[in-house]
């Protein structure tokens, strides 16, 4: 039973996106989805469920983290029916290509997190990567829209604050952004069987410095929701 969502069997869609944001849910869920039912607000981590362009889709607040994804995205896949998982959220660019406000899409995710350690017991260093049928999906979206995309490895970090971390190694490797959820929702999707894909927009910048501002990132990053709906269309 679940104790972090408070809905009822059917309520949830077999397609959720899933900012981190608990308001960017409700942004998306008021002005891209009609028939709007709100089936969750416990610990403020809102969820709704409506019609994009006549299918049904659900949007679900993840919060900050590793830790905080895989709860409620274990939940989904294995109480609510989830069959496929699209998170949307921010970045900090890592590449001089990447600039500020272009999409990435995480093929696959680096981590400094212990998780794969602890569930494999170090035997292995587990690659967590994206589901090919969204990536693919949304990789052609995104080129059809004429946004700046990119395909590749992103780190999910384990801390926010993390100067420890060498960076500019991980830079010289490839890595396109660094975020925090990605490789959590990924290790879920293999373990169960199910879809998952982390299309993040780069909301500031680790070389430049540049950034956008708290409001920018809820309500204004047009193209990652757009793209994410259009993607889990039948």
């Amino acid at each position: 039973m679940s104790v972090h969502i408070n809905a009822t069997k059917g309520q949830v869609a077999e397609s959720v996106l899933m900012p981190g944001d608990p308001l960017r849910a409700k942004f998306i869920a008021e002005h891209y989805l009609t028939e709007v039912e709100q089936y969750n607000a416990v610990r403020n981590m809102f969820g709704y469920t409506g019609l994009y362009k006549g299918q049904r889709v659900s949007v679900q607040g993840s919060g900050m983290g590793i830790p905080s994804i895989m709860i409620y995205a274990k939940e989904l896949y294995t109480e609510f029916g989830a069959e496929r998982i699209i998170r949307i959220g921010s970045a900090g660019g890592m590449q001089e290509n990447v600039k500020v406000r272009d999409i990435v899409l995480a093929q696959g995710a680096t981590t400094d997190s212990s998780i794969f350690n602890n569930i494999f017991h170090n035997q292995v260093t587990f690659a967590p990567i994206a589901s090919f049928n969204l990536l693919d999906k949304a990789y052609h979206l995104a080129k059809d829209r004429g946004v700046g995309v990119h395909v590749g490895n992103v780190l999910s970090s384990d801390r926010f604050y993390n100067a420890e971390l060498d960076k500019k190694k991980l830079m010289d490797y490839g890595m396109l952004c660094v975020e925090m959820e990605a490789a959590g929702l990924y290790a879920l999707a293999a373990q169960h069987k199910k879809e998952a894909l982390a299309i993040l927009t780069i909301s500031d910048h680790l070389l430049t410095g540049e950034e956008t501002t708290a409001q920018e990132r809820e309500q204004t990053f047009n193209d990652m929701m757009e793209i994410a709906l259009e993607t889990v269309r039948a």
